[in-house]
């Protein structure tokens, strides 16, 4: 029998992490073992009521778990918000084009995230830590608007501590129980971390963040095809069929999410 495309399989939520006020971090368990690469993303379902795509967050090594980090900013992620550990969703995939890992081989990795951005990459770093005999060195820089916004802060001090990893924190208004840099992400990217000549850069974050990453990026030496950018917004059906992730004349399900800067620049308002 042809195998269903727009079925999901069913997944119980296992587990719950409130990561801020408008963040929560979902465990699912599929009902059967569930492949994914990295930068790849999933659809997950809210039976009854509609589907949204997610990048999961989770190791993608493990198969028998997943994880997404979702901000509640809709009708899908509200829902979701509202969910309980033994409830039953659905999800369906992978999709799309996750990180070329073999490219990065022999090299420095600047690893820029933003806000609820993290949560990709934190597969991805994942993903390297398993790998990281491969590579030069990982070096994540991570921003958020608060210190209350930051998901993960019980995970990134032992990311941290790992070999050939290097971590650097800010936000954007700083408070009295924050003692680390106050200023935008872009502010901590010194060229000093990576050798940019055998470097690649991977950003994710909200649109107007990657925008002034980006250009930061360029302005620091990178090739516009050693940045890779995850171009998820506006993503629907995930299968190239309904248009609503059209990004010039590709399609970010289909054709990414992960893009380098190489692929989109001639492209009109990648940002908007």
């Amino acid at each position: 029998m042809k195998k269903n495309i727009y079925q999901p399989i069913p997944a119980s939520i296992e587990n719950i992490i409130q990561e801020t006020g408008t963040i929560k971090t979902f465990t699912l368990k599929p009902a059967a073992d569930f492949s994914f690469a990295t930068g790849q993303f999933i659809e997950l379902t809210i039976p009854g009521l509609g589907e949204g795509p997610f990048t999961p967050s989770s190791d993608p090594n493990v198969k028998e778990r997943i994880d997404v980090t979702v901000m509640n900013v809709g009708c899908i992620t509200s829902k979701l918000h509202m969910l309980k550990a033994g409830d039953t969703v659905g999800i369906r995939g992978p999709y799309g084009k996750g990180y070329p890992l073999e490219t990065f081989k022999g090299k420095d990795i600047l690893i820029v995230g933003g806000g609820v951005g993290l949560a990709p990459l934190r597969s991805l770093l994942y993903a390297l830590f398993a790998t990281i005999d491969n590579y030069n060195k990982v070096v994540l820089c991570y921003g958020a608007r608060t210190s209350n916004d930051m998901v993960y802060k019980y995970l990134i001090p032992d990311w941290a501590k790992k070999d050939k990893i290097k971590v650097l924190n800010t936000v954007d208004i700083g408070d009295p129980s924050w003692q680390g840099h106050v200023g935008l992400v872009t502010t901590i990217l010194d060229p000093q971390l990576v050798d940019i000549k055998n470097a690649v850069a991977i950003v994710c974050g909200p649109p107007i963040m990657m925008k002034f990453v980006n250009l930061k990026l360029l302005d620091l030496g990178f090739a516009p095809k050693d940045i890779y950018l995850s171009m998820e917004k506006s993503m629907s059906c995930g299968l190239g069929k309904c248009g609503h992730c059209r990004v010039g004349k590709f399609y970010a399900c289909k054709d990414g999410p992960v893009f380098t800067y190489e692929e989109l620049k001639d492209i009109h308002d990648i940002w908007d």
